[in-house]
C-alpha cells in the first residue's frame, strides 16, 4: 500500500472515539481543508498528547493520506498476525501472505471480501482450516483459535459494511 505523507497545521473541529484507545479527529487544515485523522493510542491514560488533541486545539501534524478504511484493515491484518503467531516461530508463508494482502489493499475496493480472503488464507496456511472447505464465519473460527477477542474486531463489522 503506497502511503503518502504530508504535514500541515490545523484546528480540530470534532472528535470521535474509535476502538479502545484511538480517536478520529476532524480537522480543518491550512493546506488541505477539512480532513479526518486517526490518532492512534491517544485515549490511553499514559498518552502524552491526550490533552493536546481536543476540539478547538490548533495543531501542527504529519499524517498519512490514504483511505481510513484501508488503514483500519491494514491494522487489523497486523493485529491478527500478532495474536495468531508466537514469538520465535518462523512463518515465511505467513510473512508472504501479509505482504501480498497489504499490496492488494492499495487498489482493492471490496474490502470486506479482501478481509475474508485474508482470514481464510491465514487460517488455512497455519493449519487451522482445511484447504477445500468453505469458511462461513471466519471471525468465530479466529476467536476460537486465538482464544481471545481481537481488539479491532469491528473492522469489517461496522466500517466495511
Amino acid at each position: 500500500m503506497k502511503i503518502r505523507t504530508y504535514s500541515s497545521e490545523g484546528i480540530i473541529l470534532a472528535r470521535k472515539n474509535y476502538s479502545e484507545a484511538d480517536r478520529i479527529l476532524t480537522c480543518f487544515s491550512k493546506s488541505y481543508g477539512k480532513i479526518s485523522l486517526l490518532a492512534k493510542g491517544i485515549r490511553k491514560l499514559k498518552s502524552k498528547k491526550r490533552g493536546h488533541l481536543e476540539v478547538f486545539s490548533h495543531i501542527k501534524f504529519s499524517a498519512s493520506r490514504t483511505n481510513l478504511n484501508k488503514i483500519s484493515l491494514a491494522y487489523y491484518f497486523c493485529e491478527v498476525i500478532t495474536k495468531i503467531t508466537r514469538e520465535d516461530e518462523i512463518h515465511n508463508n505467513v510473512f508472504n501472505l501479509l505482504t501480498v494482502f497489504l499490496c492488494r489493499l492499495e487498489n482493492e475496493t471490496k474490502l470486506k471480501k479482501l478481509r475474508h480472503e485474508f482470514l481464510y488464507e491465514l487460517l488455512k496456511e497455519l493449519g487451522y482450516w482445511p484447504e477445500n472447505k468453505k469458511l462461513i464465519d471466519a471471525d468465530m473460527v479466529l476467536e476460537e483459535v486465538v482464544e481471545r477477542q481481537i481488539n479491532s474486531f469491528r473492522v469489517g463489522k461496522k466500517i466495511l459494511q
